[in-house]
């Protein structure tokens, strides 16, 4: 494997993070390389050092990643470090986790009930972005339903390997 290819590859996805979501690049960065790195599981030094990052700013991300639900911890017994890597289903937590746009269409309500005697071009963006939330949510279980559905069908098919061991929801 091409080092310098696999670091320009976590770098992108770190570029990317910065874009798409405004965070730290650092934070695409490691999520980018627990995608493609051997072993799957990396200790914090590890990380540190196969990004040439410091452990800080590794930590950080780590915890971020964390909050979100896209890496698990793990401790194999005897060792004094924990291990991340991505959560192994990652993809469908996704589309399977509805309550960002559940708490979305709380603050847009909310906001509808500050703006109550406002005229309704001014209330507008708000009702669209409860409806909008409202409709995610709808939609979020018949998506996770199709994804898993598809991505049954692909590992039977042998496009997707089976990951044994990953948990499966």
């Amino acid at each position: 494997m091409d080092y310098e290819a696999e670091l320009a590859y976590a770098d992108e996805v770190g570029r990317h993070f910065a874009r798409q979501n405004g965070l730290p690049p650092m934070t695409g960065r490691v999520a980018g390389w627990l995608l493609i790195c051997d072993p799957p599981q990396q200790t914090i030094a590890e990380l540190s050092e196969a990004l040439r990052a410091s452990r800080t700013a590794v930590s950080g991300a780590v915890s971020m990643l964390e909050e979100w639900s896209w890496i698990q911890r793990s401790r194999a017994a005897g060792e004094r470090v924990d291990r991340v890597s991505i959560h192994p289903a990652i993809w469908l937590r996704m589309v399977d986790k509805p309550s960002e746009y559940v708490s979305l269409g709380a603050l847009a309500r909310q906001g509808l009930k500050v703006l109550d005697e406002a005229p309704a071009a001014r209330r507008a963006r708000l009702l669209e972005g409860a409806a909008f939330a409202e409709f995610l949510v709808e939609r979020m279980p018949a998506l996770a339903a199709e994804w898993r559905e598809r991505r049954d069908a692909l590992r039977a098919s042998g496009e997707l390997p089976d990951d044994a061991g990953a948990s499966r929801p």
